[in-house]
């Protein structure tokens, strides 16, 4: 296995990861527990992050183009108010 597709691979477990967190956190009543939670995924995203900034410094991701900030003024106030 090269090391694109093992960088690829892990960076969707990472993700799928991220998303099982959210769900756990979400309908976690136990406030250790989702504080837990919430430590793991945190050090998940930046775990994700990191490796994502070396698949593109390597070139294994490039990633869309940057939305016009207009479009992401426009989703956020969506969002906001």
């Amino acid at each position: 296995m090269d090391e694109k597709t093992m960088v690829n691979d892990t960076l969707s477990m990472i993700n799928s990861s991220l998303t099982g967190y959210a769900n756990m956190i979400a309908q976690s009543e136990n406030v250790n527990l989702r504080q837990t939670l919430q430590q793991i995924r945190n050090n998940d995203e930046t775990s994700q992050y990191d490796l994502f900034k070396l698949a593109e410094q390597k070139g294994f991701y490039k990633p869309a183009a940057m939305a016009p900030e207009v479009d992401v003024c426009n989703v956020k106030n969506l969002f906001v108010n």
